[in-house]
């Protein structure tokens, strides 16, 4: 199967044994981590396309749409790849909370090194 990318794009990507690529998803002005998923190519290239935050469910083996379900969504305002090509940086803003625990961010609830 073809892939839907740019081939240009598509040949930067450094992608897992499955196929996927690391995505963070980063709040645009304050820079706050949200959270990390992953992206195949067709995710990748649904967001792109559509500037809604798609992602890729390994415990379900499907696409996913951020909000779709819990109208949490994610505008996204850029995309960048890293220097390795194996990490999206997605630039977004974020509607309601980004962790599907209700927390603002994945990264809200265990602290294991902080400024004291």
């Amino acid at each position: 199967m073809s892939s839907p990318l740019d081939p240009a794009l598509s040949a930067k990507l450094k992608r897992t044994p499955d196929g996927l690529v690391c995505a963070v998803a980063q709040q645009r002005g304050t820079g706050e981590v949200l959270m990390v998923a992953w992206m195949d190519d067709e995710a990748l290239h649904r967001t792109l396309t559509t500037r809604r935050a798609t992602y890729y469910s390994r415990s379900r083996q499907q696409l996913w749409v951020k909000g779709e379900t819990s109208g949490h969504t994610q505008y996204v305002h850029e995309v960048r790849l890293d220097c390795d090509g194996d990490t999206l940086l997605l630039v977004v803003d974020q509607v309601g909370a980004a962790c599907h625990t209700g927390d603002r961010t994945c990264f809200d609830a265990t602290v294991l090194l902080a400024d004291a």
